[in-house]
């Protein structure tokens, strides 16, 4: 159902160890964590966190064989300290981020995520919350909706699509992914129609982060990563698109400061998949690993 991307990558740089303790901080089908645990030993300790209910109860499953060194977590990542501490731990040995969309929330047409499926335009990864696409695609003006498909899809024709979505709507409110799709595919040039990627993908990502504020809570997030790392500890993050990579990137160099830097950075370029990884996910192809290590502050600012 899902592919858990540079896993044996993630592993090499947390170094699972006996007695760990280690933060998921997306969760999914639990894969990464699985392998984390595989090599740490069932005395390590994982905290998972999922914002998807279905992703946690689906978690539990595949991960019974290593239930006495989980602890579940239903939240956003933005939270990770309260999580930590909750679970009666104040500092950790390592935490991955994988952001994007799972594969196989993507495989389910009922939760909206895919335009090459026909579903209700939901796109909550938090299906407790109650903005959803449909609310966006109907509620918000043209200007707004154009500015939302520039900043996140980074869509050249975000104007037109949006005076395309506003046409529409005043005819009948649009609720599918696939009138949406039709809906793009009409606003479009017909070159771009025929192009290398499909003239949905860029509003269905705006779409998306836009829903569940991908990028506004993920600086915060990474903050607070590092503020529960033991020194030593190491925070790998997985991004999937520009938008994100260019965050991560800019965090981790905003907190390397001379004087008081709280990280390294290990990774001067990120990683990415190799050949065999892609041919066996093709969604692995735009992923970028980037990793940095707690420093004692102290230290980094008398050296």
């Amino acid at each position: 159902m899902h592919n858990s991307v540079l896993v044996e990558e993630i592993c090499k740089w947390i170094d699972p160890h006996p007695q760990g303790v280690y933060v998921d901080c997306t969760l999914g089908l639990g894969g990464t964590t699985r392998r984390i645990l595989e090599i740490a030993g069932k005395n390590a300790v994982v905290i998972g966190l999922d914002r998807d209910c279905e992703a946690i109860a689906l978690s539990k499953d595949t991960l019974k064989d290593y239930a006495d060194s989980m602890v579940f977590c239903h939240g956003n990542f933005s939270h990770i300290e309260y999580f930590i501490k909750k679970a009666g731990f104040h500092e950790v040995d390592g935490i991955v981020f994988d952001l994007g969309v799972s594969s196989w929330q993507l495989d389910q047409p009922e939760r909206g995520f895919s335009f090459m499926q026909d579903g209700p335009l939901d796109m909550r990864m938090d299906n407790t919350q109650r903005l959803t696409a449909e609310d966006l695609v109907n509620k918000i003006s043209e200007q707004e909706l154009a500015d939302l498909i520039f900043q996140y899809g980074e869509e050249r024709f975000s104007r037109r699509i949006a005076r395309g979505v506003i046409r529409a709507r005043a005819l009948n409110p649009i609720k599918t992914t696939h009138v949406l799709v039709k809906i793009i595919e009409d606003s479009v040039p017909g070159a771009y129609r025929r192009g290398r990627l499909h003239p949905a993908t860029r509003t269905f990502q705006a779409l998306r982060i836009a829903v569940n504020q991908e990028l506004d809570i993920l600086t915060g997030a990474l903050q607070s990563a590092v503020n529960v790392l033991k020194i030593g500890g190491r925070l790998c993050v997985v991004s999937f698109h520009s938008l994100e990579d260019r965050i991560v990137k800019h965090t981790f160099r905003a907190m390397t400061g001379k004087e008081h830097g709280m990280v390294s950075i290990l990774t001067k370029k990120p990683l990415i998949p190799n050949e065999e990884e892609v041919r066996r996910n093709p969604r692995a192809r735009s992923a970028k690993l980037r990793v940095v290590e707690r420093l004692d502050c102290q230290k980094g600012a008398l050296s």
